[in-house]
């Protein structure tokens, strides 16, 4: 993608570089850079964002992992087949396109790959370190948009890839957002790195359709002191993401997000369950439906029922160059740790803040207020709390993590 030699550019990493998400991103961010589209969807383009000193979508430089070797190009023309982009812009963007498909590299692990994970994270380390010196990038944000993977189990299991992945972005110096419901930086070994790191972070799981509904009712029935007495919901969804989700594990972590948001806006997570069922001829299209049984007054007995029908990749690229435009502007400001003011985009999100959407955005807003006043200043260490108040260390930007060790200290994740 283009850009002035006179602006720094960002470089953004993203794993699962090849999926539908990764190809919304990379096809939007050049159209609506170009002029071609408006950037429906991006919170960062309305203008309570004006004076955040966000780098521009022309500066950003993308790069990524993935186990697939379809070309960027060759995705974008199915997913115009299915409706995904409209038609023309991948034609019209097909140089960004090929450039950012020269930039990724090979993910794992794959099957028969018999290199450790300590050598898998260097190896993905010295990919992103190399992307970042080619580009003479002032920085890089890795953003994991993979498929989800089941949650992992016993302290000796297996690190799952997205915390590899993870634990590479923090040794190649660069902040790190987990977009997907996978474990990430939330795994012991990672949050620990993180910690000593020095270096923002955001997650989990974007919220792009139903519990995005759902941070929405919840508060309302609070509020109005109405008793949710159930709340059942099932998701159709095909693609990438329905066959993922076929695996119970994986479903399980997906859903764990979902429950989160009742709980925190509700006070109690109440009967009922969400169901996910692969639906292939949907593509990259899901329907989301929601049953809620509640309480009135004398204790009358009513019924709500919501229909979301949407694409889950154009609902979700916006907001993947939200967050990547987010942290890496709370990254040179000298942000640490997570980054609580951008719970606004999560279903599981880390750090301290409120769960109601209304009050998500508010300290989103203020977060960006933030970052516009440090401008030339510099924020110092510490967690984005909404106003660029913290105590962290900052000093981690650009540092080797460090080996990632064992429970033995071998050297060699576990």
């Amino acid at each position: 993608m283009s850009a002035s030699l006179s602006r720094p550019r960002v470089g953004v990493w993203l794993i699962g570089a090849r999926g539908s998400v990764a190809t919304t991103v990379v096809t939007g961010c050049a159209a609506v850079a170009a002029g071609l589209h408006p950037p429906t969807g991006m919170v960062t383009e309305t203008p309570a964002f004006t004076g955040s000193g966000l780098p521009a979508l022309s500066d950003l430089v993308f790069g990524g992992h993935d186990t697939l070797d379809c070309p960027l190009p060759k995705r974008a023309e199915t997913l115009t087949a299915g409706g995904v982009l409209p038609p023309g812009v991948v034609t019209a963007v097909t140089a960004e396109l090929a450039a950012a498909d020269r930039e990724i590299r090979p993910g794992g692990p794959t099957p028969g790959d018999t290199r450790s994970q300590a050598e898998l994270i260097t190896a993905f380390a010295a990919d992103i370190r190399d992307f970042i010196h080619r580009h003479q990038l002032e920085r890089a944000v890795v953003v994991n948009v993979a498929s989800t993977e089941p949650a992992s189990h016993g302290p000796d299991a297996p690190l799952p890839a997205s915390t590899l992945y993870a634990l590479a972005a923090l040794r190649a110096g660069c902040p790190y957002v987990n977009f997907t419901p996978s474990e990430g930086m939330h795994h012991p070994v990672a949050a620990a790195e993180a910690e000593r790191s020095g270096l923002p972070h955001a997650g989990r799981d974007g919220k792009t359709g139903q519990t995005l509904l759902r941070a929405v009712l919840g508060p309302m029935f609070a509020q109005r002191a109405l008793s949710v007495r159930a709340w059942s919901g099932t998701n159709l969804l095909g693609g990438g993401d329905g066959a993922a989700l076929a695996d119970p594990a994986a479903a399980a972590a997906k859903n764990a997000g979902k429950e989160r948001v009742l709980a925190d806006t509700l006070g109690t997570v109440p009967e009922g369950e969400v169901h996910i069922d692969d639906v292939p001829a949907l593509g990259d299209w899901k329907t989301a439906w929601d049953h809620i049984a509640f309480d009135g007054f004398l204790g009358t007995r009513m019924i709500l029922q919501t229909i979301w029908q949407g694409c889950d990749s154009a609902l979700a690229a916006p907001l993947v160059l939200d967050l990547a435009r987010l942290t890496a502007r709370a990254h040179e400001t000298g942000l640490s740790g997570p980054l609580g003011a951008l719970g606004f985009y999560f279903k599981d999100p880390v750090g301290e803040g409120p769960s109601g959407l209304s009050e998500q955005y508010e300290e989103l807003v203020r977060f960006g207020r933030s970052l516009g006043r440090s401008e030339g200043e510099g924020l110092g260490g510490g967690q984005g709390d909404g106003e660029g108040r913290g105590e962290g260390k900052g000093e981690g930007v650009g540092r080797d993590a460090g080996s990632v060790s064992g429970p033995e200290g071998t050297g060699e994740a576990r």
